[in-house]
């Protein structure tokens, strides 16, 4: 189940290879990303602060997160999110397709 909203959430692919897509999410005001599930674990980080109102398929939930405010969640999360701000919203989400591939300092 999905929120009935007809303004969809404008994702722009930043880098997609074998290791990481890294996709910024613009929305709009009550805009959605629509239902989807993600295959690898990712992290999400604020770039405009705004509340979150993410749909799980059987209750909605609402988070306030801060500019620069960031989370992660593992693989197989199904939702779809919902700028529940007034204003637009945005965030960076980077899904990590092969953590071992990820080289440390």
């Amino acid at each position: 189940m999905a929120f009935a909203c007809t303004i969809p959430a404008i994702p722009t692919v930043q880098q997609d290879d074998a290791t990481l897509r890294i996709t910024r999410w613009d929305f709009a005001p009550g805009a959605v990303t629509g239902w989807h599930e993600h295959g690898w674990p990712y992290f999400v980080v604020m770039l405009v602060a705004g509340t979150l109102r993410v749909h799980d398929g059987e209750k909605v939930g609402e988070t306030a997160l801060a500019a620069g405010q960031a989370y992660s969640r593992p693989a197989g999360i199904r939702h779809d999110v919902m700028n529940g701000s007034d204003h637009p919203i945005a965030f960076v989400e980077i899904e990590v397709k092969q953590p071992g591939a990820l080289v440390t300092l």
